[in-house]
């Protein structure tokens, strides 16, 4: 195993302010990472169960730290929308014309919206990617129950045949 490249005081002394100023869990225990590293010289197998990740993790952090300095350990940017085919300002243009006839009364046909989407971005995408879509942007499927959830036939049945005639339905007397 190569020796781990040193940490010198300054970066020593940065580490200890920002273990103290940070509030974000995910930064704490990114600086700890590089902390433990620093002042005891510990190496990934150990720092990984103190700070509660995998020993790759600590090594990725390791990795970050030594790339892009303090920056990479602060803030560093999580998740997102990294391959995105169209910015959420383009979605909404595109989907302006679907949404402006669903909202007149048509349906919105998700195979339509499909193709156009194909179209426009230049390659074949799963049907999935174009219910993300659309969820993203407020649409949802409404379609008519077939019937009530506690629709009971026999029970209707039942009342049909033990209630009385409605009002349109009865005969009028001869005395009227």
């Amino acid at each position: 195993m190569r020796p781990q490249r040193p940490i010198d005081d300054k970066a020593k002394a940065t580490l200890q302010i920002l273990l103290k100023s940070v509030t974000d869990k995910g930064d704490f225990q990114r600086i700890q990472c590089v902390w433990f590293r620093a002042i005891a010289g510990m190496n990934h197998k150990q720092v990984a169960p103190l700070v509660g990740w995998s020993e790759s993790q600590v090594k990725q952090v390791w990795s970050e730290y030594f790339k892009n300095g303090e920056e990479s350990l602060i803030g560093a940017d999580r998740g997102g929308r990294h391959h995105a085919n169209l910015s959420i300002e383009q979605e909404k243009e595109f989907l302006e014309g679907f949404f402006s006839g669903a909202s007149a009364g048509e349906i919105l046909i998700v195979d339509q919206v499909h193709s156009a989407y194909e179209l426009l971005i230049g390659h074949s995408v799963p049907k999935s990617t174009v219910y993300r879509l659309l969820a993203r942007h407020g649409w949802r499927k409404i379609a008519p129950r077939p019937r009530h959830p506690k629709n009971d036939p026999e029970q209707a049945e039942e009342f049909k045949k033990n209630s009385g005639q409605s009002s349109a339905k009865k005969v009028k007397s001869k005395s009227d």
